[in-house]
């Protein structure tokens, strides 16, 4: 790998960015010629034609001609665009087909034309723009980063057309930008077991003493590849000394040959590694590259909660977004570390928001991003080059502020993602909040927690399912759940009001050690991709922890006595 590209890689960025910057000054003219381009260039599309997009002339005219529609009312025509059919949706080949996560429901097909890739690398490249700006600022450096997620395609469908993750799609048609970027050749990305994957990525990273950054989809997902350092230090550092491929890793034949041919010792590096090993007793990304500059992952929903583990394992090192993005769109692009509001990523999509009280319409009135406010929480639409109208995506985001004229937006919950005993509704952002305040106030980390509802029971009580980090112990339960109803009730009004006659006394549940390794495993047994695992945090199946061994179940006094 040329490391004198990554230089004019990151002045291109920082053009790009700067760019963007302009624009967001302008963002509704940026929006209404983004919707104008869109309606000019898929007008004679099968779609287009039955909406009539050709004859909308204004944004108003958009909204009245175009509805609203769930991705049932698209399937027939994804599934025929997956047979080879044309023109359809867009009328620029279908390239790729991005295939959701499923972790919400039952997954969904989503069309990438070139015009639609080149619009999410513009994307991405703005965001390292600002990281790069971001870092400098602070006195730190741009570098290769550490990534893990897989480029394997799921299959190809009968029109020919290759399937798989959003990111699978995203890596494979960006190889030479990989290149430029990662710590590790592409091929590292290939082998189809996750754990082989991340040992061979990280054992190609640490060969690199000033590797720069670590990025993963999901915190969650940060977490599991610093226990997989933790866990198989003494294996990398073996392997890096004897330049080899642990036997026992699960990896592909024709993949194998392809890594062993570009993997070759470094006994000076790995006498380095276990001399750290050995003074701190463990492994952790900030002792093996001392240089490290930041982490890239996802901000909001659940976010914080993994958050407060980060130190343990990055000390001080400054997080940053990157993009904020699904499968079926780009949404925000984030513009600076440590920073939890993304901009509105107006070059990317039309957008429209849908305010609260309009949620329970069929078609609702929606905003534009001038008419919104901060501090209000909306559900978002987006209209863009993959063949989505005015699509509900299925996040309620706050707006948290503005980039200039952009809205500064952060996710908060799925639509609904709540958990109510009678009528509370209570949200994740709610429980994240909880929960992250609770591990500060008792000094405790926590591996993770999932709040279900009690079976058999009207009306249901609350259990708190948590499961303690290794190395932490709760010595005062009985205090933990009295103030987890506390600071419920403080964090969602709804819960304080029907708390002290209709929702009963909340339960606690520490869960045995590895519970929600064997839950990630069910999730993973069940469909969801390895690299989008976000399993929730409440949820109303009675079942989703069933069979896990809970070791202690508190309960609070009040509870004896309540009507």
């Amino acid at each position: 790998m040329n490391y004198s590209l990554l230089p004019i890689l990151t002045t291109a960025t920082e053009v790009i960015k700067a760019s963007f910057v302009r624009k967001t000054r302008q963002a509704f003219r940026v929006q209404e010629q983004f919707l104008r381009g869109l309606l000019l260039a898929h007008r004679d599309t099968e779609y287009g034609q039955k909406y009539g997009l050709r004859d909308i002339k204004t944004i108003e005219q958009f909204r009245e001609q175009v509805p609203i529609l769930p991705y049932s009312s698209y399937e027939s025509y994804t599934d025929r665009i997956a047979q080879g059919e044309k023109n359809i949706l867009t009328p620029d080949p279908v390239i790729y087909l991005n295939l959701t996560s499923g972790s919400t429901g039952r997954q969904k097909l989503i069309p990438i034309t070139q015009r639609y890739k080149n619009s999410l690398r513009q994307a991405n490249l703005t965001s390292i723009g600002f990281l790069n700006q971001g870092l400098r600022a602070r006195g730190l450096k741009f570098g290769k980063a550490l990534i893990t997620n897989s480029a394997q395609l799921l299959g190809r469908t009968s029109g020919g057309i290759d399937y798989g993750q959003a990111s699978a799609g995203t890596l494979r048609m960006s190889k030479f930008l990989c290149q430029q970027l990662f710590a590790h050749p592409y091929e590292a990305l290939r082998p189809d077991d996750s754990l082989a994957r991340h040992y061979v990525c990280l054992l190609f990273a640490l060969r690199d003493p000033a590797m720069r950054g670590v990025a993963s989809n999901f915190p969650m997902l940060v977490l599991r590849l610093c226990n997989y350092l933790e866990r198989y230090a003494e294996a990398l550092i073996e392997d890096l000394e004897k330049g080899t491929l642990a036997g026992w890793l699960e990896i592909e034949p024709e993949v194998r040959i392809s890594l062993e041919s570009q993997f070759s010792a470094a006994p000076a590096r790995a006498a380095q590694l276990r001399s750290i090993l050995k003074s701190e007793g463990r492994l952790t990304p900030k002792t093996a590259w001392p240089d490290l500059s930041f982490v890239v992952t996802a901000f909001g929903g659940t976010s914080d909660f993994y958050f407060e583990r980060f130190p343990s394992y990055f000390e001080d090192t400054p997080v940053f977004g990157g993009v904020c993005a699904s499968a079926e769109g780009m949404l925000g692009i984030y513009p600076d570390l440590n920073e939890a509001g993304s901009i509105l990523a107006i070059e990317n999509g039309f957008f429209e928001f849908v305010p609260q009280d309009q949620w329970d319409a069929e078609q609702p009135k929606t905003l534009l991003a001038n008419e919104v406010e901060a501090g209000k929480y909306y559900r978002i639409l987006i209209t863009n080059y993959s063949g989505l109208y005015r699509y509900d995506i299925g996040d309620v985001m706050e707006v948290v502020g503005f980039y200039e004229q952009a809205p500064l937006i952060v996710f908060r919950h799925r639509r609904g993602g709540l958990l109510s005993s009678t009528t509370e509704k209570t949200t994740e952002f709610h429980a994240t909040q909880v929960m992250q305040a609770l591990q500060q106030e008792f000094g405790i980390l926590l591996e993770d927690f999932c709040i279900t509802l009690s079976e058999d029971e009207v009306p249901a009580h609350y259990l708190v399912n948590i499961e303690l980090a290794a190395g932490h112990s709760l010595s005062n339960p009985q205090a933990f759940l009295a103030s987890f109803d506390r600071k419920l009730q403080e964090a969602n009004i709804h819960y304080a009001i029907n708390r002290p006659t209709q929702v009963p006394p909340p339960r606690l549940r520490i869960l045995a050690p590895g519970s929600f390794v064997t839950l990630r495993q069910r999730e993973v047994q069940r469909g969801i991709f390895d690299s989008q695992l976000k399993f929730p945090h409440l949820s109303e199946d009675r079942q989703f922890l069933a069979g896990l061994a809970v070791e202690q179940e508190v309960r609070l006094l009040e509870e004896v006595n309540w009507i």
